[in-house]
């Protein structure tokens, strides 16, 4: 049983390593989406108040009747996410015995959550006798964890009960350990995506992309596709750093997929005067998304809080050239001058300056290019990873 937000496309990636590892699998998808190839059973158990969530998502259109509300809950996030702090772990203990009641019905061998907050959280009330894993995003340890009283209480609750931690990043294992997990039980480190497939990865040959039409072919792209994520992403610090960039560089263009309806973006480009220097785009099918790194110089995640974003590593396979926060799980990755650069992500200038410092050396981009590719097929590769996915599972069963 997997439990998580079924309109994710890294949850279907991941589903996908499983169908290709001959797992039957039923989905438990803590949000309203489509039905999903390849499963035996799907079920959607919406917890947290997720009926509201999600406008990252490719898959969340059409699926909840609470459209309506969306645009409310885009304004004022900070507020809805703080709300959640407080009223989803309570939203999540009520919602513990009707979820009991469908693993009786199931029977699951083995139940994995993807995220701790709140699908972890969820699953953590099942049964000793079945193992359960659990897999750490990138900032549930650093961030929301931390979010109230009753978030620290139930993420404790969470690790302390899980049998096998999982995590795209060392770091989130160490934290792991602090917060409760079981220092003698087993361990994984691999991307929240189940692996890249590298035959599927576009060269960085020149195409037509529809959604970049208008933009002069000279532009050099700079691409963002982390989305509105606040308290995580300082797409604030990214927004200052564009008129410092074009200052120096005017020839360049900033892409970023996941920001079109998103109040706060279209505010900062009229505020910063960038009309016709950024492309705000929606969330974009995983294909169209490799094919814009395979066509974009820079890849840009200013990020505070963070593990390995799959997009980090994609657009690294696809040859872009990373600037990246400086925090303790992108250093696990990039070697700062070699083959990306690390910046504080509250200090617009330095962000400015590594971007265009990229701009300006091809040669830095060509060798990391090639750094970054090697890196890839040896960490990352989608058949490294599914044995390493095989054995946990068979160990826990």
């Amino acid at each position: 049983m997997i439990v998580a937000d079924g309109r994710s496309p890294i949850t279907a990636s991941w589903l996908k390593s499983l169908a290709a590892l001959g797992f039957e699998v039923v989905l438990v998808s803590t949000y309203p989406c489509q039905p999903l190839e390849g499963l035996s059973e799907q079920h959607i158990f919406p917890v947290a108040f997720a009926g509201l969530g999600g406008s990252q998502s490719a898959h969340s259109k059409g699926t909840s009747g609470n459209n309506r509300l969306r645009p409310l809950v885009s304004r004022f996030r900070s507020i809805f996410m703080a709300g959640r702090y407080y009223f989803g772990p309570w939203q999540i203990k009520r919602s513990q015995p009707a979820f009991i009641k469908l693993i009786e019905e199931i029977k699951p061998d083995i139940i994995h959550a993807l995220r701790i907050p709140y699908e972890g959280m969820l699953a953590s009330c099942a049964p000793a006798d079945i193992p359960l894993a659990v897999s750490v995003w990138g900032n549930d340890l650093t961030l929301h964890a931390k979010g109230s009283p009753w978030m620290k209480n139930i993420t404790r609750q969470t690790l302390t009960r899980a049998d096998v931690l999982m995590a795209d990043a060392s770091r989130d294992i160490r934290l792991g350990k602090l917060w409760g997990f079981d220092s003698q039980k087993m361990t994984l480190v691999v991307p929240g995506n189940g692996g890249l497939d590298l035959s599927l990865i576009p060269d960085r040959e020149k195409r037509v992309l529809p959604f970049l039409a208008g933009i002069p072919g000279q532009r050099e792209l700079v691409v963002n596709p982390r989305g509105f994520r606040p308290g995580s992403v300082r797409n604030d610090i990214f927004f200052y750093s564009m008129p410092l960039i074009l200052q120096r560089n005017p020839n360049v263009h900033f892409v970023l997929p996941a920001m079109a309806g998103q109040a706060q973006a279209y505010r900062w480009v009229r505020s910063f005067h960038l009309e016709d220097r950024v492309r705000l785009l929606p969330v974009l099918p995983q294909d169209q998304l490799w094919n814009l790194f395979s066509q974009s110089a820079i890849f840009a995640s200013i990020s505070s809080h963070d593990g390995t974003p799959n997009s980090f590593l994609e657009s690294a396979a696809c040859g872009c050239f990373p600037v990246v926060g400086d925090i303790e799980s992108l250093r696990e990755w990039v070697v700062p001058g070699v083959n990306g650069f690390l910046v504080e992500p509250d200090r617009p200038q330095q962000v400015a300056e590594a971007i265009l410092q990229a701009l300006e050396n091809t040669k830095l981009r060509d060798k990391a290019g090639s750094y970054n590719r090697r890196m890839i097929k040896e960490r990352v590769s989608v058949e490294i990873v599914r044995e390493k996915i095989r054995s946990i599972y068979q160990k826990m069963a």
